[in-house]
């Protein structure tokens, strides 16, 4: 099965490191591209294509402030990934619950010890 274009799927956009970067850095709040690109280690058009990428699966906005162009996040893009990512929340409790009863074990075995 073909992948999804990068720019229609927001798993896809995504799965590259930087835009979760990028997505990390505009939790704060909105900034320009070349802030975001210095910050990143990184040439102000590739951060553009990056933003790009992301404004277009709906993880980012952007406005025009004076000469400026500020980019923000736009969380509600994430609720795929949200909803995904929660169908295994009950293995990871269920992980943890078991790791628990395990150091308890330890720990009373140490005590008896």
């Amino acid at each position: 099965m073909a992948r999804a274009a990068t720019t229609s799927d927001v798993f896809n956009a995504i799965a590259e490191p930087q835009r979760r970067e990028i997505l990390v850095l505009l939790r704060a709040g909105e900034r320009p591209v070349t802030e975001l690109a210095e910050e990143l280690g990184m040439t102000q058009p590739r951060a553009s294509k990056h933003l790009r990428v992301l404004r277009e699966v709906g993880l980012v906005r952007n406005r025009t402030a004076g000469k400026q162009r500020l980019y923000g996040l736009d969380a509600r893009g994430l609720k795929p990934v949200h909803e995904w990512t929660g169908g295994f929340e009950l293995f990871w409790n269920e992980s943890f619950d078991r790791l628990d009863s395990y150091v308890q074990e330890l720990k009373q075995t140490k005590q008896e010890g």
